[in-house]
């Protein structure tokens, strides 16, 4: 049986996953992290990092907070700068989206629900 609980470091632990800590792909199942509902991703950006696929009819909302640094998100509706602590950026399912590390940058990503 796996504990219902989990300390542990987002950078470290989602070095094998593209920064995502929580989501179905945490493996085994029965672990704390691994959900159908929820994804989350700590995103460590250096300056110029950026995703250079749009995604394509993502069918999940998103939210991107910024923990430090410059980013900016490119929607296909607009774009979106966080530069300050706390700014944050979400969108819904249909809206594609790239983006890039304008400085160093620190990122929280959530969406929903976790797609396999």
């Amino acid at each position: 049986m796996t504990a219902n609980w989990h300390i542990g470091n987002a950078a470290d632990e989602g070095s094998g996953n593209r920064g995502w800590v929580v989501g179905h792909f945490i493996d085994p199942p029965e672990d704390v992290r691994s959900s159908k509902d929820v994804e989350v991703k700590w995103g460590v950006h250096p300056a110029g990092d950026k995703r250079t696929q749009w995604t394509a009819d993502d069918q999940r909302t998103t939210m991107a907070l910024l923990v430090q640094g410059n980013f900016r998100v490119d929607l296909t509706e607009g774009s979106a700068s966080l530069t300050r602590q706390g700014d944050y950026v979400m969108w819904g399912p249909g809206v594609d989206h790239s983006w890039e590390a304008l400085a160093d940058s620190v990122v929280i990503t959530v969406r929903w629900p976790s797609q396999t």
